[in-house]
Parts: structure tokens; sequence; C-alpha cells
């Protein structure tokens, strides 16, 4: 989501206004500021930003995939501790939160969506942990990092085809590469290894059914 030209929004007072401190279920150590409801924020978001036809606030969500990367990462702490993550497409950045939870030298949140990144600023302060985040495109930078994170980020072609050759080369650079999917169309099917697999109750303002099995791969090859 961009702001719309001309149009200046407290991004930060917005979020803290129209969402509402919780858990998600498959993580509730975690804290965030989310959505209750989907409509009522988009609007709110369009009313705002006085700019009609707007994407979705996904930040307001802590969707399955992110969920389930979270999970994953506070239950294998070796994972995060003493390494440098990355969040890639963090959206709420409970990924990122997870990650310096359990001790990363530097936990980084990437998101293009400047409300994404006022969100995840938000919610890092709110678990009282350090996330650095990057509101820029980075796909195509060179390896920084030892484990980046990416949750639910094949839900459409030109996504997948824009973010897949990079997220390869970056574990052939060395780094533990996790996607997490929901079972989403656009998933590659080779290069990528089940570590891993997790329940996640979903809302049906999100989804189309009231659970979600989320697998957890890494890639290889």
């Amino acid at each position: 989501m961009t702001p719309c030209p001309g149009t200046t929004v407290d991004a930060a007072g917005f979020i803290r206004a129209n969402t509402e401190i919780a858990h998600p279920p498959a993580c509730p150590e975690i804290r965030l500021w989310m959505a209750t409801e989907v409509t009522p924020l988009w609007e709110a978001t369009e009313a705002t930003l006085e700019c009609a036809n707007l994407p979705p606030p996904y930040w307001a969500f802590c969707w399955a995939g992110g969920q389930a990367l979270a999970r994953h990462v506070l239950n294998t702490p070796a994972l995060a501790s003493g390494k440098r993550v990355l969040d890639f497409a963090a959206g709420c950045g409970v990924g990122a939160i997870a990650a310096a939870r359990g001790g990363a030298a530097r936990a980084e949140a990437a998101e293009i969506d400047p409300f994404a990144a006022a969100a995840i600023g938000l919610n890092a302060a709110l678990n009282g942990v350090p996330v650095e985040v990057l509101c820029d495109d980075i796909v195509g930078a060179e390896c920084r990092w030892d484990v980046v994170l990416a949750g639910d980020v094949c839900y459409e072609r030109p996504m997948t085809e824009h973010i897949w050759p990079w997220l390869r080369r970056l574990a052939a650079a060395g780094a533990t590469v996790l996607m997490a999917d929901p079972g989403r169309a656009y998933l590659p099917k080779h290069g990528l290894l089940e570590v891993a697999r997790y329940t996640v109750a979903t809302s049906l303002e999100l989804e189309d059914c009231t659970q979600r099995e989320v697998a957890v791969y890494r890639i290889v090859g």
C-alpha cells in the first residue's frame, strides 16, 4: 500500500487508532497491533488517504505463513541465536520479532509498504525487542544474512517469479532460507525441503477455512 501523492499521514497514529493489541494464535507469547475485522480497517485506510481501490492493509493481520515461521523460530532457538536474520516481505514483522526474541545478533524486517514499516516498528517496541526496518525493495541485494524468513510469499505468479531466483541465490550464498506456505498455487515445485509443519488457526475473513496446514520449507539445491 502506497500513500496517495500529496497525502501526509501519521501512520503510527492511524495504526494505534484502528487496531488492537492481540496475540497471534500460533505464537501467543508475541503481541501485535492487529485489526479485528478486514472491512472497517480497509475503509478507514481509503478514507484516511483519500484514495479509493487500495489493496487491503495486509500489515494489520498475522497471516498463517508468518505465524508458522515465527513458531518455528521460537521452537528452534539455535536457528536465530547470534545470527543475522532477515524477515522478507515482513507484513506485521512477526518473524523478525521472533528472531529478536530468540537472540538474533541482528533482526531486520523488509517491507515496501510504509504503513507496514510503521506497524513493524510499533510491534517491535510492543515486544521490547530491536528490529531494524528496511522500507525498500531489497530483491536482488547481495547476501548479508545468515537466515532469511519468507512467509506466504507465493500467492501470485508475478511475485513468485520476482523473488524466487533471488531467494535461491541467497541460499546458494550460504544463508538458511526458510519459506512458510499454506498451500498457495504458485509455490515452486522443486528446490524445497520440508522441515516442519504447523496447524494455524485462521479467520474466515482472510481465508476460506478456520485453520491452515502450513509447511515450513528450506530452499536447497
